[in-house]
């Protein structure tokens, strides 16, 4: 029986998930596309877990793209279902209740790239290589790159990036806005674990206010936003949190944050 695509562990309230597909660089097959959005969706029912971590098996690549091999025989109306199976996952990491942070540790191409933009926060290894060069294969991305790249980067990155096909490393991905840190690769794991700490030790409901106040604002005018943020920031007045955060700040001390 072959190793199950993508493997969970958790601790301190960090769910990491890895794909684990070495051999291919961790390629997305239309089965480990359906691991993630298996795996995603049990994170935000599970009360244990405050924070998610992706990364890719191997020190080669996070994931070096989606499987070739595997579309390289479909139709076009079995590419337009890959497509939306793709960005199925994208959007249910995107719109995740709880933070995700992609810890890219090598190659974050194509599929690879679209997998970490949807992600909240990403940190990166500095030997890290990212690009969107599905045109060489006569391809456009498909799992949502050029609609995040344009938000992320703008537009003359996302024409470049998606047009030239070309990867860029991991100090231009920063310059960007493509990358939120950049660190050697021998220190990647204790960084993304400090942040990852830091933001499960936060408070979970206010963690969520921001999450959901962030999506709606990015896809909605500017008034809009502002009105969906104030009722966020109302909400979190009805929380126990609220009031311990508020009254360990008075009191000079660590607050004890209980997800209520």
């Amino acid at each position: 029986m072959s190793e199950a695509p993508v493997s969970i562990s958790t601790r301190d309230g960090i769910r990491t998930l890895t794909v684990q597909r070495p051999e291919k660089l961790n390629a997305l097959n239309r089965q480990t596309l359906e691991s993630l959005d298996a795996a995603f969706a049990d994170a935000a029912q599970a009360d244990e877990v405050r924070v998610v971590v992706l990364t890719g098996a191997g020190p080669k690549a996070f994931v070096a793209g989606a499987d070739i091999a595997e579309m390289n025989g479909l139709t076009p109306v079995q590419g337009r279902d890959f497509s939306l199976i793709g960005q199925r996952l994208m959007r249910r990491i995107e719109r995740l209740n709880k933070p995700v942070i992609a810890m890219v540790n090598g190659f974050a191409l194509g599929g690879g790239m679209e997998l970490a933009m949807a992600c909240h926060l990403r940190i990166a290894a500095d030997s890290a290589k990212v690009g969107q060069p599905e045109i060489n294969l006569g391809l456009l991305p498909g799992f949502g790159g050029t609609q995040r790249l344009l938000r992320l980067a703008g537009r003359a990155a996302a024409l470049e990036l998606c047009l030239l096909g070309a990867p860029i490393d991991a100090a231009r991905a920063q310059q960007l806005g493509l990358l939120n840190r950049v660190v050697p690769a021998a220190e990647l794991e204790a960084e993304t674990l400090k942040v990852a700490t830091q933001l499960a030790n936060a408070a979970p409901l206010a963690l969520r206010g921001i999450l959901d106040a962030i999506n709606v604002g990015g896809e909605c005018g500017i008034e809009e936003g502002l009105e969906y943020e104030s009722a966020q920031f109302g909400l979190a007045f009805s929380t126990e949190d609220m009031r311990e955060g508020t009254r360990a700040f008075l009191e000079r001390r660590t607050p004890e944050f209980k997800n209520r």
